[in-house]
């Protein structure tokens, strides 16, 4: 069993996650539900008030699911995720229709490996940049139990500001790069990311990665205000990308449900 949105209103989430239902806030689900409170049975629920915490009943510490047709580990963290976006569905399908055999991508703030697995599945080679021991580690495991080939991953674990800059001087070029930074975060040496200050910086950066014979790019953000239109400015902006020429487009990441989810936004370049 997968991942299924079964409800929403008053600023949470019922999900379906494999055999466990949960609770989870959606600030922006200001709505009425669509089920009654009985309906609402949770086996787990995520809360953060006072604290940061979940409530639950006897449920494991971690499950696997079947998501999109890769398998993710599940483990309910201390920050309320999961290991899986289900709103980054859609762009995972965008990019799989672009990606070649062998190409090489680039995934940025990689976290659990969900664009990586995908890519892998097309016969790409993935360098996977994550600053979090532990979440590296977990996307290992992702990797393994999909039996995707380890050798096609490159794994970093590294301040993605610093591993950029890095990587311009070797003259490394990639087919496609994934973007999703985090609002807030820590590098791997205490490095501190804040996405108002530093995200222009490493856009541009990334883009200098970008082969000539690059597919696309994605940018995504879960920041609230950061809107589509937001993220295709910095997007139309980049001189680089324009001189590869192509296609942007830009709107919301959605998670379907009987009332769909707006979970974020995207905005994305395709050279075709």
């Amino acid at each position: 069993m997968g991942y299924q949105l079964l409800d929403s209103g008053y600023q949470n989430k019922l999900e379906r996650v494999g055999d466990y239902l949960l609770v989870r806030p959606s600030s922006q689900a200001i709505w009425r539900p669509l089920l009654n409170q009985n309906q609402w049975k949770e086996d787990a629920a995520f809360s953060r008030n006072p604290s940061p915490q979940w409530s639950s009943s006897s449920i494991p510490r971690s499950w696997t699911i079947t998501f999109k047709e890769l398998l993710f580990k599940i483990v309910l963290t201390d920050f309320g995720h999961i290991g899986v976006f289900p709103e980054q569905a859609s762009l995972w399908e965008w990019m799989s229709s672009r990606i070649e055999k062998k190409s090489s991508i680039l995934n940025l703030f990689a976290y659990t490996g969900g664009a990586t697995l995908m890519a892998l599945k097309q016969g790409a080679r993935v360098c996977h940049v994550e600053a979090s021991k532990a979440t590296l580690s977990w996307a290992r495991e992702n990797i393994s139990i999909n039996h995707c080939d380890p050798t096609q991953v490159r794994w970093i674990l590294d301040d993605v500001m610093r591993f950029l800059k890095r990587e311009i001087k070797r003259g490394v070029k990639y087919e496609g790069i994934i973007l999703d930074p985090p609002t807030f975060g820590r590098g791997s040496r205490g490095e501190v990311f804040k996405i108002e200050k530093d995200l222009p910086e490493i856009l541009d950066l990334a883009c200098q990665l970008l082969s000539s014979s690059a597919r696309f790019l994605i940018l995504s953000s879960h920041t609230p205000g950061y809107t589509p239109l937001l993220l295709h400015h910095l997007l139309s902006q980049s001189t680089l990308l324009a001189s590869l020429k192509g296609t942007l487009e830009w709107g919301e990441m959605v998670v379907p449900g009987p009332l769909d989810l707006t979970a974020g936004s995207y905005a994305t370049w395709s050279s075709i």
